[in-house]
């Protein structure tokens, strides 16, 4: 709409595209849709995008991370390649585990010369 508005205020795809950030060929794909079938075809203009190899094994992964969660990211992407022989980067796992709510489990150290009931305690409430 933003790209509509703003042709007809005269402005060229140069410039829109830098007001509403996208590219002039975004620009000209929005402005012939509105041509060819006005606000309507708009509205119902559909984006690709590529669904992750991981999607069809999305339920293994959440049930498998949430009975035994993963300290670290690499802990996570062997886990996720031996569960789906899918191989993906820390990086790539950590974005995937992020757009599914999950997040690693930050730990932290024991004294080694702490009380054995203290720790026990601590471990009970962590």
């Amino acid at each position: 709409m933003e790209v509509l508005y703003n042709k007809s205020q005269g402005k060229s795809h140069q410039e829109i595209g830098a007001i509403v950030g996208i590219t002039q060929t975004t620009v000209r794909s929005y402005l012939n849709l509105y041509q060819d079938g006005g606000i309507e075809a708009l509205r119902a203009f559909n984006f690709y995008r590529r669904q992750s190899e991981l999607e069809p094994h999305k339920a293994a992964i959440v049930k498998s991370f949430e009975e035994k969660p993963v300290t670290t990211m690499k802990e996570a992407a062997h886990r996720i390649e031996k569960l789906t022989s899918v191989k993906r980067s820390s990086d790539q796992v950590r974005r995937y585990l992020s757009s599914l709510g999950l997040q690693r489990l930050k730990t932290g150290q024991l004294p080694a010369k702490a009380d054995p009931e203290a720790q026990e305690d601590f471990l009970k409430k962590s």
